[in-house]
């Protein structure tokens, strides 16, 4: 996918009239850092982020990199504790934004995974920082970062300290260690802060004189392949990025609409569910009678239609419950007679007033309702489909999913309560 057609889906998941105000809200911080996004295709960046144990020279070489004292350097550990952003100054063609990071040993396992995968999220490639051959730590936090699925570069920092062939080794080595986390070609030595260089001068009166000389950045070969990786990959990287990152957040969207939906239509059931109790305990009916007495099934499917965005007639609704009733009355069976009848009368007192006789015939009503409402939300949820398996599978699945024993001990008690209201 481009990144002319990533940015436009990146605006249409931003302008969706669709997602209601309270998704947005919870999922804010997500929403922004799409505009982040966004605006990074717009400019064309490539964004870098630097991983590394402190006193690696994470920040150190950051500021290298970008030619200024652009992020904190300090021999303590928390130096670093927020992602901070600089422009890279010397990207002429594609801008680079380098992100600093905490240091990876200031962190326990679980939130060191935590910050890898929230940081590579808004980055194109990761740099790794070491100065020396790797620990176990290290490797293990190589491994994270490469489960990011982004570009991975291992800059073996403080390269200075060590002689051409001992660098040499070294080099080689951690190219062994890396094999299929980084590319040979991606293990780079850079110096960020060399080490001061003794320089003894002679005066004229040929007295010798000795003084600390600082020695300027060793970053060129690091600073060449970011500027290669950037002229050659930098949009397509950074939108294939943005497309994952707007492609997760859909679906995190998605699910909260479904959470949000869900929850309204159990409100929605439930309502109707007392409704419906109530008013087959103060009218009773045959039991037999009590899936077919559909009116109020019938106005809460509509209403369900319209929660789920499908919106049904009456007319559709009522026919939708007949189905959906006839499978009911099918599977249940002698169920639907007797034993259903024992299930709702039992836990109750010994003397059966007409009360509590009331009351049980109103549970039925009302676990009926529930096994509507519930199969009806299914047919909802899968866009007006009984799927592959059809109406009878379905709805049996919902029977069985169901506790009948705890769905009628609560409707006894709710209806009971109303209805001792009701006389009191």
């Amino acid at each position: 996918m481009g990144s002319a057609r990533v940015a436009d889906s990146l605006r249409n998941l931003l302008d969706d009239p669709t997602i209601p105000a309270s998704v947005r809200s919870e999922l804010a911080a997500d929403f922004g850092r799409i505009e982040t996004m966004l605006a990074k295709l717009e400019r064309g960046e490539l964004h870098v982020a630097v991983f590394g144990r402190v006193s690696a020279g994470k920040s150190a070489l950051g500021n290298a990199l970008l030619g200024r004292e652009a992020f904190s350097v300090g021999v303590l550990h928390g130096t670093t504790t927020d992602a901070a952003h600089a422009m890279l100054d010397e990207a002429q063609h594609d801008g680079l934004v380098l992100i600093d990071t905490p240091g990876i040993n200031e962190l326990d396992g679980e939130a060191r995974e935590r910050l890898a995968f929230d940081v590579a999220e808004v980055s194109d490639l990761v740099i790794f920082v070491g100065d020396g051959d790797l620990t176990r730590e290290e490797l293990d936090a190589l491994k994270t970062l490469a489960a990011t699925q982004r570009p991975l570069l291992l800059a073996l920092n403080k390269a200075d300290r060590y002689g051409a062939d001992e660098l040499a080794d070294l080099l080689a080595h951690l190219r062994l260690r890396v094999a299929g986390l980084v590319r040979a070609e991606d293990v780079i030595a850079v110096a960020a802060r060399p080490a001061a260089q003794r320089v003894v001068e002679v005066d004229a009166r040929g007295r010798e004189q000795s003084h600390e000389q600082t020695r300027p950045p060793d970053v060129a070969a690091l600073r060449e392949r970011l500027l290669a990786i950037a002229a050659r990959e930098g949009k397509t990287l950074s939108a294939i990025n943005a497309g994952l990152y707007a492609g997760r957040l859909t679906d995190q969207v998605g699910a909260r609409i479904a959470q949000t939906r869900q929850a309204v239509a159990a409100k929605l059931i439930h309502n109707y569910c007392i409704a419906k109790g109530v008013a087959v305990a103060l009218n009773p009916v045959p039991v037999a009678d009590l899936l077919a007495a559909a009116g109020l099934d019938a106005a809460m499917v509509v209403q369900l239609s319209r929660v789920y965005g499908l919106p049904l007639t009456r007319a559709e609704s009522g026919r939708l419950v007949a189905v959906i009733s006839a499978q009911l009355a099918a599977l249940m069976g002698a169920i639907w007679g007797m034993q259903l009848v024992a299930s709702a009368l039992k836990g109750m007192s010994a003397g059966l007033s007409v009360v509590v006789t009331a009351a049980a015939q109103g549970a039925l009503g009302w676990y009926a309702t529930v096994l509507i409402g519930r199969a009806a939300e299914r047919y909802l949820v899968a866009g007006k489909s009984w799927g592959e398996t059809g109406a009878k599978r379905a709805v049996a699945d919902i029977v069985a999913g169901l506790d009948r024993d705890s769905i009628l001990r609560e409707a006894r008690e709710e209806i009971l309560k109303r209805l001792k209201a009701r006389h009191s």
